[in-house]
């Protein structure tokens, strides 16, 4: 165990338990506003997003996006053909940019005056943190111990035939073909990649489409676009079983199908890290494995403060590092607003993307009754032609009332999350959004066009 930074002793304002997304998050915004910090983790700061999830995959999706450039060049005119794929020069690329980010976060805590703590703690009271034989006490504690990839039960992974998202970012070679367990997040966006690579792919999702936590129309334009790619995907079909053969894996699924793979990608979610760091003895109230927290993320113990994935809802970095920024804004007494978990921005990095926020089709149906819906086809956006990219933009708003649900899939379209978050959490009109100006040519513009045709002055709208 080591400490590095400036704040001397045991004793500080905050303590915070997991140097993630929300741990660190709150961590930097709390000693920007004056606060002693001290913040103990017990592998790498940046955690699973910066080590393990949202900046690996994403590079390993962008070395995809190269991969399918190179092969499908020839449709632009460009004579190019795709040799192969070197995974160990992917996986330089990978993880080069994480030690970039992870040094350059390394630097900022230290240059705020963060005390980092490197060792396994565990809370200990309502004030105390124990790491080793230190205890540390802070004034407030947040816990953000994160999340961990979950599994089956009887699935057991081996780390190379039955493995997890972090097994698959350190593979030496591109599999053959893979079955995935699981069309959420995690699972598409996988599948995704080791298509571009090469790799035969059969996803299985019990539920009954792809990405079931996005509205609708998105899960069906995302399955059409994947059956063009020859990805495979069983839905409403549940897993049964795995046997380990010599050359890989038999999975059985329900009706006794049975799926010869390489490797078994397990990708049914992720579960809160709780177990065993001393919450539920402290008093900490949990439900199936969560903490659970009030209106200001505080927990049933006074003082202490819970952020990240071990909160139910979305698991989400983003979402993690603005719980972290309120917690401390909470405990400087700058009374921030708490957060609408709605008008957070959820992305899926496939090929093609799928991005929202707020409400979808069927929520906002449930929520207001009689609802508009306008679905803008991205045929009608020169850059989306350009970049020969099809899907759609999706507005669904309250009668008469606000835009509260933005949906969009197609190449790309994860940039344009930033404005349509705006659009929902401002509670913009349509008639709002129409007379702003954007860029031409851009797929940004696709945002506007659907605002103004929702708003009654269609321009280049195309069903």
């Amino acid at each position: 165990m080591t400490d590095s930074g400036t704040a001397p002793g045991t004793t500080y304002d905050l303590v915070i338990l997991g140097g993630g997304s929300g741990g660190y998050a709150a961590g930097l915004r709390a000693a920007t506003l004056g606060l002693s910090v001290a913040l103990v983790e017990k592998d790498k700061v940046g955690g699973t997003c910066l080590h393990r999830g949202c900046i690996p995959t994403k590079a390993l999706l962008h070395a995809a996006e190269v991969a399918d450039s190179a092969r499908e060049g020839e449709q632009f005119g460009v004579r190019t053909t795709l040799e192969g794929v070197d995974m160990g020069g992917v996986n330089k690329y990978k993880d080069g940019v994480v030690d970039r980010l992870f040094k350059g976060l390394q630097g900022q805590l230290k240059a705020r005056g963060i005390t980092v703590i490197e060792g396994e703690g565990r809370l200990t009271s309502p004030t105390t943190v124990q790491v080793g034989d230190t205890t540390y006490t802070g004034r407030n504690v947040i816990l953000a111990s994160g999340s961990y990839s979950r599994s089956l039960p009887g699935l057991e992974l081996d780390g190379h035939r039955v493995i997890a998202s972090e097994h698959a970012l350190t593979l030496d070679r591109v599999p053959e073909s893979a079955v995935i367990l699981g069309g959420g997040v995690i699972g598409v966006e996988f599948a995704s990649a080791w298509t571009s690579f090469g790799t035969k792919v059969t996803i299985v999702e019990a539920l009954p489409r792809l990405v079931p936590a996005e509205d609708a129309d998105c899960s069906k334009t995302l399955e059409r676009a994947f059956r063009k790619r020859k990805i495979a995907f069983k839905t409403g079909t549940r897993f049964e079983s795995v046997a380990l053969t010599d050359s890989g894996v038999q999975v059985t699924v329900a009706g006794g199908e049975v799926i010869e793979a390489e490797v078994l990608l397990v990708a049914v979610g992720r579960g809160p890290n709780t177990t065993g760091l001393g919450y539920e003895e402290v008093g900490v109230a949990l439900d199936r494995g969560f903490v659970t927290v009030d209106s200001t993320l505080q927990t049933s113990v006074p003082g202490v403060y819970a952020v990240g994935d071990i909160v139910q809802g979305l698991q989400l970095a983003h979402r993690g590092f603005q719980q972290g920024i309120f917690v401390a804004e909470h405990l400087a007494g700058l009374a921030p607003t708490p957060i609408d978990e709605a008008g957070i921005p959820r992305v899926t990095y496939s090929e093609p993307e799928v991005a929202s926020v707020g409400l979808t089709e069927e929520q906002a149906r449930e929520k207001y009754g009689d609802v508009e819906i306008l679905n803008y086809n991205l045929g009608g956006n020169g850059k989306s032609q350009i970049l020969k990219t099809a899907g759609f933009v999706k507005l669904v708003r309250a009668r008469d009332g606000a835009v509260v649900g933005l949906h969009m899939v197609g190449s790309r379209v994860g940039e344009l999350i930033g404005e349509a978050q705006l659009i929902y959490n401002w509670e913009a009109y349509p008639a709002d959004v129409a007379p702003l100006v954007h860029a031409h040519p851009t797929q940004n513009e696709a945002l506007g066009e659907a605002h103004l045709a929702l708003a009654g002055k269609p321009l280049h709208f195309h069903d």
